[in-house]
């Protein structure tokens, strides 16, 4: 074994050598070239400081979750987790006590079993838990991904459900469409009605609360979209094709129209584009659209009548970047401004890995400003697994974060949801582990 070692080390020497003159050799020929710039001493981008909470890992199987998460009228933030092939849940977390608990159990408000049961499971609460104004939370379930090769179960079907805090009952809407789950839930209180949109198909539902009936409106959706009531009553969509689809209430009809960028329909100057997210403004009738693979915002008016084209304005880029990645992250603030959070590549030099941004838009100045990269100021939040002495249970799966040179911990790969707050403050989650990351309101 030494001679080996010994043999291997000369090689190996050898190799460096040589390898070394042939850099000089290309360094003497390149002399005239600039030299590459040396990595920044210090984080050339700010941060946005955030402080993290493990979501309690007894609620999912991965350390993910997903689009769901909202606060309620009681000022408390509510996630929906993914435990595939068992069930799924929502946790409540109190910002005051900075405590968590399960309040919905999923199988158990639908009567299934609390056993593993593979792909038959409701493996993911993935709704953006819309909040009405009575203060019920609606929110879905869909099918969870495959745990093993001898799983032959079938997904029966999707539930809607709508939970209140203020009596902590959960009620169980039914099924809206046997054999898809429930990717998105909107309600329009005032006129009884609520939107659903299934998946892996993306149908457009409609279940009426007088009759307890769900109906089929018509368009197939584009990928995992979510529906906007605006104030003329009108529910709008995304279609698979890139177009507006809007269902008016009072005439009981759906229209298609087209959605044009500079005059261009939006497929075709997105022509890669995926997982469109957006929201309303208090207005009623302006949206902010984001996709998840492209940098920038765009903004719809919505008020036109049925017929007419809708124009989105491009606002600009949110990050300056290359290999965007944004989920379920267009945020409304109460004073009218518009948060995202958005990942791109680290082109700095400084560390390697993602980065994920959080952009601001102001509409009263039309100023779109990348404000920074979300940082955790309390690393140890969660049991890395680096000291045995540590009594708290280690996740199951912690590759989520990366450091930066200086030590500082980051989202490595992906934010699956953002919101903000009454009081301005800023609400994210991160996978792997599955974290509640909280911001304090930008300056």
């Amino acid at each position: 074994m030494t001679h080996i070692f010994s043999r291997s080390c000369g090689c190996l020497l050898v190799g460096v050598l040589l390898s070394s003159v042939a850099v000089l050799s290309n360094r003497a020929a390149r002399a005239d070239e600039p030299a590459k710039p040396a990595a920044p001493a210090k984080s050339p981008f700010p941060y946005i400081w955030g402080t993290a909470y493990h979501i309690p890992p007894e609620t999912n199987t991965e350390e993910e979750g997903y689009f769901s998460l909202c606060e309620g009228h009681d000022g408390k933030i509510y996630i929906g987790t993914a435990a595939f092939g068992r069930n799924s849940y929502l946790v409540e977390f109190d910002p005051k006590t900075e405590k968590m608990r399960v309040v919905v159990d999923v199988h158990k408000v639908c009567g299934l079993p609390l056993t593993p049961t593979g792909m038959a499971a409701q493996g993911k609460i993935h709704t953006r838990n819309f909040v009405g104004p009575s203060g019920k939370i609606y929110l879905g379930s869909k099918q969870g991904h495959p745990t093993g090769k001898d799983d032959n179960s079938v997904y029966p079907g999707g539930y809607l459900l709508v939970y209140d805090p203020a009596t902590e009952q959960t009620e169980n809407l039914g099924m809206p469409m046997k054999g898809q789950g429930v990717i998105d839930v909107t309600a329009d209180e005032a006129r009884g009605l609520i939107y659903v949109i299934t998946c892996e198909d993306q149908h457009w539902m409609l279940y009426d609360m007088k009759t307890k009936k769900y109906r089929e409106l018509g368009p197939i959706l584009r990928d995992q979209p979510n529906t906007i009531v605006d104030s003329q009553g009108r529910a709008t969509a995304i279609t698979k094709d890139y177009r507006v689809a809007r269902y008016n209430p009072a005439t009981d009809k759906v229209t298609i129209d087209d959605l044009l960028v500079d005059g261009v329909p939006f497929g075709s100057a997105l022509p890669q584009a995926v997982h469109p997210d957006w929201r309303l403004a208090a207005d009623g009738h302006t949206a902010y659209l984001v996709v998840l693979n492209d940098f920038r915002m765009f903004q719809i008016d919505l008020a036109g009548p049925a017929g007419k084209p809708l124009v989105a304005r491009s606002l600009g880029n949110r990050v300056e970047g290359k290999n965007a990645d944004s989920r379920g992250s267009v945020a409304i603030a109460p004073d009218g401004r518009v948060y995202s959070a958005c990942r791109a590549d680290n082109a700095t030099g400084y560390g390697t890995g993602y980065l994920h941004h959080l952009s601001r838009y102001t509409p009263s100045t039309g100023k779109l400003e990348d404000l920074g990269v979300f940082t955790v100021k309390n690393p140890d939040f969660v049991n890395w697994g680096t000291d045995p002495a540590d009594p708290r249970p280690k996740p199951r799966f912690v590759h989520g974060f990366h450091k930066l040179p200086d030590g500082t911990l980051t989202p490595l790969h992906v934010m699956l949801a953002m919101i903000v707050a009454h009081d301005g403050t800023i609400y994210g989650t991160v996978l792997v582990p599955f974290t509640l990351l909280k911001v304090e309101p930008p300056k």
